[in-house]
């Protein structure tokens, strides 16, 4: 099977790529450098002929961020799957597609099975609602997988909180379940190796830590890791960003545990190795905009 990865600077497509091309799969990358403002139309040149199965790891699971850029937002958690959608049917392909918990409102008192249907209340989980609808009635041969909460994006709250000196809010009413990004690329792997072998099993599936938590006890937990700076506060208090979060994001796994045999691990057995991740990401980050900022400045004196 000839497997395409669509991803960008984030650390999921790394990840992913390192643990598919320890697999006897046909593993090729494709980089979308800003999915918000990705060429539709280029399809035909970034996608091999040979594809079997284009697998979309932009992972989008910040509701803060889809928030400030509403138009961005569509263009790469609606417009771009959906365009690679038609694109698969119309090649014979098949597609693997992220979703996420934010497709739920979070006032379900218990965990979301698969076939709930989605009701949102921020951009992102619109967005990423109205494309599961849209690919399933364009392509049978998909797969959507919903994840719970990006464990990365509570480690980069509480990096932030303390680079500002500041006490960290969470609210303790909110609870769900974190993801870390090895681990969710373990789960995508699977998968994609249970497809190979012939397994036809398309459809919506859902995926998430082991473990419900409110985001104040992950706070604490996050504050509590080695690498942290003591003193850190984290309190139980709702911050104005809640207001995008649904109360309750937590699903029940089974069906993906019932077809592919895929167990959820429990998200704290990651911890210290998604910190890593978050660290490195930020050097990524900073490096980045040094080289935007060396490339500006030549810019400039070739112009003068």
């Amino acid at each position: 099977m000839h497997i395409l990865v669509v991803h960008d600077y984030g650390p999921l497509g790394k990840v992913l790529l390192e643990r598919l091309r320890e697999t006897h799969l046909q593993v090729s990358p494709l980089l979308v450098s800003d999915p918000a403002s990705a060429d539709l139309s280029g399809l035909d040149h970034w996608i091999p002929e040979d594809t079997d199965l284009i697998v979309n790891a932009l992972w989008q699971a910040d509701p803060e961020l889809a928030e400030g850029d509403p138009d961005g937002t569509k263009t790469a958690v609606f417009s771009l799957p959906v365009a690679m959608a038609e694109y698969a049917r119309e090649h014979g392909m098949a597609l693997f597609q992220l979703s996420s918990c934010y497709v739920f409102d979070g006032r379900k008192q218990s965990g979301y099975i698969t076939s709930n249907p989605g009701q949102p209340v921020n951009e992102l989980g619109n967005w990423q609602w109205e494309c599961e609808q849209a690919l399933r009635g364009l392509l049978p041969r998909h797969i959507i997988l919903r994840t719970g909460w990006s464990l990365g994006r509570f480690i980069r709250k509480v990096h932030e909180s303390t680079r500002a000196g500041e006490v960290l809010a969470l609210p303790g009413r909110w609870v769900g379940q974190p993801v870390a990004v090895r681990d969710l690329a373990r789960v995508m792997t699977a998968v994609m190796l249970q497809l190979d072998c012939g397994a036809e099993v398309w459809g919506t599936y859902q995926y998430a830590g082991a473990e419900e938590i409110s985001l104040y006890e992950l706070g604490l937990a996050i504050a509590g890791l080695p690498g942290i700076p003591e003193g850190m506060r984290v309190v139980d208090q709702v911050p104005a960003w809640a207001n995008l979060e649904p109360m309750n994001t937590t699903m029940i796994c089974t069906k993906i545990r019932n077809t592919f045999g895929i167990k959820p691990l429990p998200w704290r057995s990651w911890l210290v190795e998604e910190l890593d991740i978050m660290a490195v990401e930020e050097v990524v980050e900073i490096l980045n905009v040094m080289v935007l900022v060396v490339v500006d400045h030549l810019i400039m004196v070739i112009h003068k």
